[in-house]
């Protein structure tokens, strides 16, 4: 994982909630006999996914918008990496790839602004 230094990574304990794959495995070892790593890696996971999203601060990413934002003006796209990017900008944009110069990064998300020839 170090080596790798994620942008971002889907990861879940493994679950036996009835209708998964996991509900047919056989039993497991008891909680206290297995290996205590998983807080450690979902750490690891998040300061690389806030290292890489810092590290993309002040570039331009093509984002292909998706949605409407939670705010009047706003769409939502998703970065080459997976990342969501908020964006001010018209809903005409919705389904568009356009270049996006990313001035704010935070835990889950990437805030931009159009690139002066998208707008």
């Amino acid at each position: 994982m170090r080596q790798a230094r994620y942008a971002s990574a889907f990861s879940f304990k493994y679950s036996r909630r009835p209708g998964t794959p996991a509900s047919a495995c056989p039993a497991r070892s008891p909680r206290r006999s297995r290996p205590s790593g998983w807080p450690g890696c979902r750490a690891l996971l998040e300061d690389q996914q806030r290292a890489f999203n810092a590290s993309v601060v002040g570039a331009t990413l093509p984002v292909l918008f998706e949605k409407p934002g939670r705010h009047p003006g706003q769409i939502i796209g998703r970065s080459p990496y997976l990342q969501a990017v908020h964006a001010e900008a018209p809903q005409r944009l919705l389904g568009q790839v356009v270049p996006v110069r990313i001035e704010a990064a935070a835990r889950n998300s990437l805030a931009g602004a159009l690139e002066l020839e998208a707008a």
